[in-house]
């Protein structure tokens, strides 16, 4: 085809003639570093896996030699053992809250109404000071499957269900129908 003989393209993304198949119902959610890959495993899927499982134990251990420079200035500065024990307690606690936390947002959604709260705010401040054990957490999640994918899947097969009972229960043509006459008493 020449390019005068060629349709317009459509304005909108994934339709029209030059964009390719048009889709019709929900499309699936990008996960961080994963794109939509996760939907179907392709597209390098697996080395992406192991490059962020590589990534955030990486990370994760840069991290904690900074940490240990951090307590080396510490004990240079002769603070006493008192510190040390709060610093690294203070530390292994924000980290388990920060790994427990981002856990639990690969297996369910955070409330969005409780994101602007003083709580939240609080528990961002953790989750700064507890990086460890969010990347800890990453890197485990990453073992297992891309972080996040289960909740994606289950949200993307549920927008599907719902695309399809919608699209059934609209068969037909609505225009057809005819009414049927009142009954008189």
């Amino acid at each position: 085809m020449s390019d005068e003989q060629r349709p317009p393209a459509s304005p909108e993304p994934g339709g029209g003639a030059s964009g390719g198949p048009e889709r019709h119902g929900p499309e699936p959610e990008p996960i961080r570093f994963f794109g939509t890959t996760w939907l179907h495993h392709d597209g390098g899927y697996g080395l992406r896996r192991a490059g962020v499982a590589v990534g955030s134990l990486a990370l994760a251990a840069a991290g904690a030699v900074v940490l240990r420079f951090a307590f080396q200035g510490l004990e240079i500065a002769d603070v006493g053992p008192f510190v040390g024990i709060l610093v690294v307690a203070g530390f292994a606690i924000c980290s388990a809250l920060a790994f427990r936390r981002t856990w639990d947002g690969f297996v369910r959604r955070h409330d969005p109404a409780a994101a602007e709260s003083a709580a939240d705010r609080s528990a961002q401040s953790l989750m700064f000071i507890g990086f460890i054990g969010s990347l800890l957490a990453y890197f485990c999640r990453s073992l297992i499957e891309a972080p996040g994918e289960k909740l994606h899947r289950a949200e993307y097969a549920a927008a599907r269900d719902r695309h399809e009972r919608r699209r059934g229960a609209r068969t037909g043509n609505p225009a057809a129908r005819k009414s049927r006459p009142k009954k008189r008493r």
